[in-house]
């Protein structure tokens, strides 16, 4: 019984009783139900073999990447079923295929749509906190019918990137589109779609997020990355980054942080690893020079140079 328990608030009585199968502690002089849904602090296991070291505290942990989020079980899965006589095996075998007949049409969808979704994310190479939100989605749009009537990829490719979104995991719209095999623009349709009707709450992307990316892949030091970021919050607080894609933005204050670390590297390298093209690049560079005041450091730096 729990320690704060001492004694009956309606009668004062301290004779008491736990009812361990309800979870209840009940008075047992006026009747009254002191607490319910008690919590059991007893062992969490149950172990109908011989062997106590097998003894195991949990099972698997529920997770959404699975159809029946990891709580079911599948009929001659295990080699035991191999050592089985022909008959008996024969009736596995067929028990097996009924179970798969069985399933709902539901179930059938998310078996094939979850193997999708580990293939777009493997190929993203995503961490496991998206996957799980991703699936977690997609389970509830097919709950609430929101997959019929559109492509089973395309809701896939939209679900992942509004958990990149909502996990601030930088991947961009030609991304997903490359991995999934579906048009950039019914990947942004169906993201759209889905997080209106499900009332998920997503903010805009921050532009610092995608700095390391490119930093990585265009082989610049941390100063560069440094100074890049200081640009960027410098152009938030000029309000430049409002309206305006967070890729483009964030490759143009790298640009220019390179050129200011004396790391130069081409506007056409920078839009190919950002995934945007050179005029993106040229015209967000000229906002970033005209509101922050950057053209007398780069004129300084190129006599620095002579």
């Amino acid at each position: 019984m729990p320690h704060y328990i001492e004694k009956c608030p309606e009668c004062g009585s301290v004779n008491l009783s736990i009812e361990k199968e309800r979870g209840e502690v009940i008075c047992r002089d006026c009747g009254l139900v002191i607490e319910e849904k008690m919590v059991d602090f007893g062992q969490e296991w149950r172990e109908f073999e011989d062997k106590a070291e097998s003894r195991r505290r949990t099972g698997q942990a529920l997770t959404y990447t699975k159809y029946d989020k990891g709580l079911g079980t599948s009929i001659g899965q295990t080699g035991d079923i191999f050592q089985l006589g022909g008959k008996e095996r024969n009736k596995f075998f067929r028990l097996r295929k009924w179970q798969y007949r069985v399933s709902t049409a539901i179930e059938r969808n998310l078996k094939l749509a979850l193997a999708e979704l580990k293939r777009v994310s493997s190929f993203l190479k995503l961490p496991k906190s998206v996957d799980e939100e991703a699936a977690r989605i997609y389970h509830m749009a097919v709950q609430r019918g929101l997959v019929r009537g559109r492509s089973m990829e395309s809701v896939v490719a939209g679900a992942l990137y509004a958990a990149c979104r909502r996990n601030e995991v930088p991947r961009t719209l030609d991304e997903l589109s490359e991995a999934s095999g579906i048009e950039k623009k019914e990947v942004g349709r169906t993201y759209r779609f889905i997080t209106r009707e499900l009332g998920i709450r997503i903010l805009p992307s921050d532009p610092v997020d995608y700095l390391p990316r490119f930093v990585s892949a265009l082989k610049l030091s941390a100063d560069a990355q440094s100074k890049a970021v200081e640009l960027l919050q410098k152009a938030t607080k000029a309000e430049l980054t409002s309206g305006r894609g967070p890729t483009g933005i964030a490759a143009a204050a790298l640009y220019v942080a390179a050129l200011l670390n004396n790391e130069k590297r081409t506007q056409r390298e920078v839009a190919d690893v950002a995934g945007v093209t050179e005029v993106t690049i040229r015209n967000r560079y000229k906002e970033l020079l005209k509101e922050l005041n950057l053209k007398d450091k780069l004129k300084e730096k190129k006599l620095e140079e002579r």
